[in-house]
Formats: C-alpha cells, sequence, structure tokens
C-alpha cells in the first residue's frame, strides 16, 4: 500500500495539465493619442496617470475631502470585502488538491444482568480510536485549473478595488470643482441683484419725478427679478451637490466647505500622457478584464479535464480494544484501503456541453477585454480633445464677458443721457448676466478636463 500511495502521488506531481496555457491576445495600440496636438506626449517617461492624486489635486481642502472618501466610502468598504470573500474562496478550490484526513473515537459501556448469559462479562466496554484519508489525484490538471481560475478572479477583484477607488477621487474631485463654479455662480447673482436694485431704486425716483415712464421701471423691476430667481435655484443645487459629496465621504447630509480659490483654475496644457501602451497595464479596468479572460482561459481546461477518469483513494487505520489498558495495543489495529476509478461513458451531452460553454465564455472575455482597451484608448483621446477645445472655449467667453461688461456700461450711459430707452439696458445687462453665468461653465469644464483625463489615464488608485 505504501509503494502504491508513492507511485500514486509521483503520478499526480509529475501528470499534465490539460487546457490551453493563457496567452494574452494581439491589441493593435497606435503610437499616440489622437487629440494630443496641442498636450506633449512624453513617450516612456512618466506620464500624469502614474502620479499620485495629492500632485494632480494639490488643494488641501480637496486632499482632506478625498482622504475622507478613501477611508469611510461605502462602495469602497463593498469592494474590500469583495476582495476578502475571494480570497477565502480561492482556500476552498486550492484545498481540493490535497488529501482530506479525520479522525475520530467511539466508546462504548453497559451493564449486563447476569441471568441473561454467564458468558458475558460484566460491566461490557470497548472503545477505538481512527484515522481517516482521502485523495483525488490531481492528474488532468482538474483542480489546479480550478485554482488558477479563482486565483485570477481574485486578482480581478483587486483590480475592481482599485477601480472604485479610482472613481472615488474623480467623483470628490468632480464634486468640489462643481461647489465652486456654484459658489463663484451665487457670487455673481448676488452682486447682480445688489446692482439690478440700485438701478430699480434709481428708475423708481426717475419715474415718480416724471423723468421716465413706467414701463422702465416695470423693464428694471424684470431685471431684479430675473436675478432674484437664479439664487435660490443656485442655492438647492448647492445644498443637493453638499448631500452627494458627504455620501462619497460615507457621512450624513449636511454642509462640507468648498473655499478653494484655486479649484477652477485652468489646467496646464503640456500635461504628459505617455505612451498608448503604458495604459494597458494602467488602467484597472483593462486589467480587470484580463484577469476575467484568464480565469475564462483555465475553466476550459476545467472541463476537459472532466472528459478523462477521476480517481480516488482512501485509507483508514485504527486501534480498539475492551479497556482502557488494551486500547492503544497493536494487535487490535484495523487498516484498510480503497481506490476508485470513475471513467463518464455516456452523460447525454454535458460534458461537451460545458466545455462549449468555456469555450464561448471565453471567446466573450477576449471581446470583452478588447472593449476596455478600445474604451481606454477612446477616454483618453476624449480627454485631451476637451482639454484643447475647453481652454479654447473659456478664452473665447472671457473676450464675451469683456465685451458684454463695455456694452452695458455704454447702455446705461446712453440711457442716464436720454439718447436710448431702457430696453437697451434691460437686453445688454441680460447678455453680461448670462455671459458670466456661461464664463463659470465654461471654467468648470476646462477645469474638469484635468480630471477626466486623470482617471482616463489609469491615475488615482496607486
Amino acid at each position: 500500500m505504501r509503494a502504491a500511495l508513492a507511485g500514486l502521488a509521483f503520478l499526480a506531481l509529475t501528470a499534465c495539465t490539460v487546457g490551453p496555457n493563457y496567452k494574452r491576445p494581439a491589441v493593435p495600440t497606435a503610437p499616440t493619442y489622437r487629440g494630443a496636438d496641442n498636450a506633449a506626449v512624453s513617450g516612456s517617461g512618466p506620464s500624469l496617470g502614474d502620479q499620485s492624486w495629492t500632485a494632480v489635486f494639490p488643494e488641501p481642502e480637496l486632499q482632506s475631502l478625498i482622504r475622507a472618501a478613501l477611508t469611510n466610502n461605502y462602495d469602497l468598504g463593498i469592494a474590500a470585502e469583495h476582495v476578502l470573500e475571494q480570497q477565502a474562496q480561492l482556500k476552498i478550490v486550492r484545498a481540493q488538491q490535497f488529501p482530506l484526513i479525520t479522525g475520530g473515537g467511539t466508546g462504548i459501556g453497559a451493564s449486563v444482568p447476569s441471568s441473561l448469559s454467564s458468558s458475558i462479562g460484566s460491566p461490557l466496554a470497548f472503545g477505538s480510536f481512527s484515522l481517516a484519508g482521502s485523495w483525488a489525484p490531481d492528474f488532468w490538471g482538474l483542480y489546479r485549473r480550478q485554482t488558477e481560475a479563482a486565483r485570477a478572479q481574485l486578482l480581478a477583484q483587486s483590480w475592481a478595488q482599485r477601480a472604485v477607488r479610482m472613481s472615488i477621487v474623480q467623483q470628490v474631485a468632480t464634486t468640489y470643482i462643481e461647489l465652486c463654479a456654484l459658489d463663484r455662480q451665487l457670487q455673481i447673482a448676488r452682486e447682480t441683484l445688489k446692482v439690478r436694485q440700485e438701478s430699480v431704486n434709481l428708475t423708481t425716483r426717475l419715474e415718480h419725478g416724471g423723468a421716465v415712464p413706467l414701463s422702465d421701471l416695470r423693464e428694471a423691476e424684470e431685471l431684479l427679478y430675473t436675478a432674484t430667481t437664479q439664487i435660490p435655484q443656485i442655492e438647492q443645487q448647492i445644498q443637493q451637490q453638499e448631500n452627494a459629496l458627504r455620501f462619497l465621504l460615507g457621512e450624513t447630509p449636511g454642509p462640507v466647505s468648498h473655499a478653494s480659490a484655486q479649484a477652477l483654475s485652468a489646467p496646464a496644457q503640456d500635461l504628459p500622457t505617455g505612451l498608448p501602451s503604458q495604459l494597458l497595464e494602467r488602467r484597472p479596468d483593462i486589467q480587470q478584464a484580463e484577469q476575467q479572460l484568464i480565469a475564462a482561459n483555465a475553466q476550459i481546461g476545467v472541463a476537459r479535464a472532466q472528459f478523462f477518469p477521476q480517481i480516488s483513494i482512501s485509507a483508514s487505520a485504527g486501534l480498539g480494544g475492551n479497556e482502557f489498558s488494551n486500547l492503544f495495543d497493536l494487535s487490535g489495529r484495523t487498516i484498510y484501503g480503497i481506490g476508485s476509478l470513475t471513467q463518464s461513458i455516456f452523460a447525454g451531452g454535458k460534458l461537451k456541453g460545458q466545455l462549449h460553454l468555456a469555450e464561448e465564455t471565453k471567446k466573450e472575455m477576449v471581446l470583452n477585454y478588447q472593449k476596455a482597451i478600445a474604451g481606454a484608448f477612446r477616454d483618453v483621446s476624449n480627454a485631451l480633445i476637451a482639454l484643447n477645445k475647453q481652454h479654447a472655449t473659456r478664452e473665447q467667453q472671457e473676450k464675451l464677458v469683456a465685451a458684454a461688461e463695455d456694452a452695458t456700461q455704454l447702455a446705461r450711459m446712453r440711457y442716464q443721457g436720454g439718447a436710448t430707452s431702457y430696453l437697451e439696458v434691460l437686453t445688454t445687462d441680460s447678455n453680461l448676466f448670462t455671459a458670466q453665468l456661461s464664463l463659470v461653465a465654461a471654467q468648470q469644464g476646462e477645469a474638469l478636463t484635468l480630471v477626466q483625463l486623470y482617471g482616463a489615464l489609469g491615475g488615482g488608485w496607486q
């Protein structure tokens, strides 16, 4: 028996592993990103995606919020639990490769009346102690392939956790920038309200004195109420965005500090992007998709191993006696071993169906992997295009605001000199207010391109 067990162990260790070994699919990558005409591609040097989020977002207030979110965010905590769950699953699957050993004992005691039989001693006692073992040698790599698949799923969950971390950094930064933009819009609305209230007061005095018609007063009031209706709308958005940010922080609804003066600053136009080929190793979603592909590839080996005979070995040894003194006497030992071989002869196409399912699942995961890569290149290209075009939009919007300010000032001077009606003042003032709000929106859009590009390059999880 010892020789047989040793031979089976040797065969198990030297047995083959059926199924294809993983090979990364060939995916073509462009030498540069589309939209990088004004952004410096740094070649093999560091990319923006390689930098820590603390270097990309230097505002202390924003950094404090990101740290709080990375500590308390619910989605990130759930992702961490998924990793721990998959670690436990890997242990369960890997344990199938090893023998299972169990131990136990029994004890029987009884007092037998002498009237039943004079040949049975009383009290009657019996005890035993036994060890049992069972093992299924992994000749065809069934359990090794299952372990390989479980390990790949663990790595996929780890990359999924990193993707959540990256997303949390982006969401906090995005929400913070939007809040700062709303603060600026609220400030503009309140300043405009103050100016328009003064205009209403002046027009009221002129109308009471008969210098201007009542229609001028009504038009001045129209401008005033336009600003007053904007303020509660902006305040509503601010409070709702604060609640959204507090949720990212794992906190209940409430106010959040967002007073950074640099949040709407324009990002640099020479941000390094690195080589497109580096994106495959940095983006968590690409790495997650590849690990899922590795797991699907291993499942083909699991399905193929089902076609081959399955061998199992079990053995048991024990000691027994009718007294404690002879319980461990070797003369009372029992030893036996059982070996079995099972080969499927007819399963109604089940085994072929499992193999076909595993092969088709792998094809799906290949497409999923290729899709993740194509989506990553699209994200980077869109971010670079937005970086360039939002910069141009913000510059033109600044010129529009400057022109609108001059037009409004000239219209007021002409109205005070009696050269025009108040309608011209109303039109130019409305245009200025709209242009100022649009400028803030353009500044917000340009600031968000940094967050967009950083996330597209796979930054934020390191």
